[in-house]
């Protein structure tokens, strides 16, 4: 079982948008894949009809006691309008975690702890990150074994980047191993002179960790969330959803050479 997270210090980047995009790929390909949402916001939850201020159960679950067993991980997984796709839900109660977690030790762990019970009943586990560094992107960075970094191709969110890319120095630090990652460029408009100048700037900068995958701006996205599909469902064709079709290609390839 594969677990990527998708992370950035900066809301409004496409974080939730790429998970859900390489989720559908994934499973239409035959993988069985699992999303779970760690944002307080829940924007992965709503996108799939669920209201977080209303489910009963949750990925708080995970943090609301010590340890948990495969049956308790096991009834947080909801069904989604994908059948090869399941998610572990987000509610708003997870913004009072940063509370619990000064008083609690060992809670940078509980999300890997857990998935560890799923290793035969998932290929890929792809973690929405709230944009904020806390226990919950703890949690997501601890779980994973690749990182997915999607940078909106402005000059705003470059600077959030490398806040990003700081605290992945940090991270591996703490680490046996370097945590790879690849950065996202999203929103790029080739139109605009910023789109440009971001890109090439990324280009300078992140050279071995840029992905060859630049995600449009690209309408079918929206509409897509509007009807709760993933957007290779909506429209296999669409500019986006090719694009995050060459990102896949990409993250696949290491693994189809070993």
């Amino acid at each position: 079982m594969q677990v990527w997270a998708v992370a950035n210090q900066k809301g409004g980047v496409g974080k939730t948008t790429t998970a859900i995009s390489l989720a559908g790929l994934l499973a239409e390909v035959g993988y069985r894949v699992l999303l779970v949402d760690l944002d307080p916001h829940g924007s992965m939850t709503s996108y799939f009809r669920y209201d977080p201020d209303e489910l009963e159960r949750s990925v708080y679950d995970l943090f609301s006691q010590t340890r948990v067993d495969a049956e308790q991980v096991r009834e947080l997984i909801l069904d989604t309008s994908h059948d090869s796709i399941k998610l572990i839900p987000a509610s708003t109660a997870l913004a009072t975690l940063e509370r619990k977690a000064v008083a609690q030790e060992g809670m940078g762990l509980q999300v890997a702890k857990a998935l560890r019970h799923l290793q035969a009943e998932y290929d890929y586990v792809l973690i929405d990150s709230p944009p904020v560094l806390g226990v919950l992107m703890v949690n997501a960075l601890a779980a994973c074994s690749h990182l997915l970094v999607p940078v909106q191709t402005e000059f705003l969110a470059l600077k959030g980047l490398e806040r990003m890319v700081r605290t992945i120095q940090m991270i591996n630090r703490a680490r046996k191993n370097k945590l790879p990652f690849t950065i996202v460029p999203t929103f790029y408009d080739r139109r605009t002179q910023a789109s440009v100048n971001s890109l090439r700037e990324l280009h300078a900068h992140y050279p071995e960790h840029l992905s060859n995958a630049v995600v449009p701006v690209d309408t079918k996205f929206r509409n897509a969330s509007l009807k709760g599909l993933v957007p290779s469902s909506l429209d296999a064709g669409s500019r986006g959803v090719h694009a995050y079709a060459r990102l896949l290609r990409s993250l696949l390839e290491p693994r189809e050479q070993e």
